[in-house]
């Protein structure tokens, strides 16, 4: 067994690692469809349907409940570096409904004959640090005996019914943003190589240990239409979500896209996730053909506690980047959409 004393390497317990661990859209798909009839509860307003952040259930009072939950195996080897993450990556669903998180309780899975309680003590307190600073309590939670290491939250919160986003609500002409860089999934399959740089590394844990606060402020902004977060399934698989579901296409100004630092350095060296290929499988049909192997291993890289991806009202492109500014973020669109076409997602 690995005590708490020596060299801790979480990501050798486990196959996968953090959002690249999901199940591919292809056979999520096959694993959702049921011959069963669907009776929707009438007070659900959201369900599986759109393939959204999170369900929500109407409180009847002008509010709207949030429940979510996500969790994966290590994406980084510092066990309190992994609890933050995860509990990160789990808030962020409610923020990415325009919404308010109340409460989270841990999900942990834990291989106790091959590591220490004290290690996994200190995945709750990296889960703890990370609902501090979203100002809620972790307040309890389920744990296992597992053959791999697991953590996440389950989480709770809430919206005024007319501030919640969905992420099949974006209109024809509207620009696109990205809050924050993409490649977190080619850095960590480096560290898992041991080939990533510190420097790069320190970067992407700082940014998935980073809560996706400014969702709870878009809420309320009605020139913003459309919203999710992009994790597991990369840009093009979560804008193809949001692009079919609201019946449009999209076009990305693929330059304009922000990315983690020295991502050229590892793809020459043909370092990155399983996941991505597992994404691509699943929904590159959808994504304009011709496109180059890095933009197709950018934009398929498995994210881990990723941005938001807003969709605006093009009128309102200037107030929202004044917005932007004041609260921090210095971003310009990284695309549009456009009338749906063949292809859910075209690269300019």
């Amino acid at each position: 067994m690995q005590t708490n004393k020596e060299p801790i390497k979480l990501t050798s317990f486990s196959h996968g690692a953090g959002c690249g661990c999901k199940i591919s859209p292809q056979i999520l798909d096959k694993i959702l469809t049921t011959d069963t009839p669907k009776k929707n509860h009438p007070l659900l307003l959201v369900g599986n349907e759109s393939r959204d952040d999170a369900a929500v259930f109407d409180w009847q009072n002008g509010e709207a409940v949030i429940s979510t939950t996500d969790f994966f195996m290590p994406i980084v080897d510092d066990p309190f570096d992994f609890g933050k993450i995860a509990a990160t990556n789990a808030i962020s669903d409610i923020y990415a409904m325009g919404g308010t998180p109340l409460m989270a309780i841990a999900i942990l899975g834990w291989p106790i004959d091959k590591l220490a309680p004290e290690i996994a003590a200190q995945v709750l307190e990296g889960g703890r640090s990370a609902c501090a600073e979203a100002g809620i309590p972790l307040a309890g939670g389920h744990s296992i005996d597992s053959p791999e290491p697991i953590f996440g939250l389950a989480v709770t919160g809430k919206v005024k019914k007319e501030h919640l986003k969905q992420n099949d609500q974006a209109t024809q002409n509207c620009l696109l943003y990205l809050t924050k860089p993409l490649g977190v999934g080619i850095l960590s399959t480096g560290q898992k190589r041991g080939i990533v740089s510190p420097t790069d590394l320190a970067k992407a844990v700082k940014q998935m240990s980073t809560l996706n606060l400014l969702g709870e402020k878009l809420g309320p902004l009605p020139y913003v239409h459309s919203l999710t977060d992009v994790t597991g399934f990369g840009l093009f698989g979560h804008l193809v979500e949001m692009s079919d579901g609201s019946q449009v296409s999209s076009e990305l100004f693929f330059n304009k896209i922000p990315t983690l630092d020295n991502l050229d350095t590892y793809l020459d060296q043909k370092c990155f996730p399983g996941g991505t290929e597992r994404n691509w499988a699943s929904y590159g049909h959808r994504i304009q053909e011709g496109i180059t192997e890095t933009q197709r291993l950018i934009g398929a890289d498995p994210q881990t506690s990723g941005g938001l991806l807003i969709a605006i009202e093009e009128k309102s492109q200037e107030v929202f980047e004044k917005f932007l500014k004041d609260e921090g973020f210095n971003l310009k669109p990284i695309g549009r959409t456009t009338e749906k076409r063949e292809k859910a997602i075209y690269i300019l």
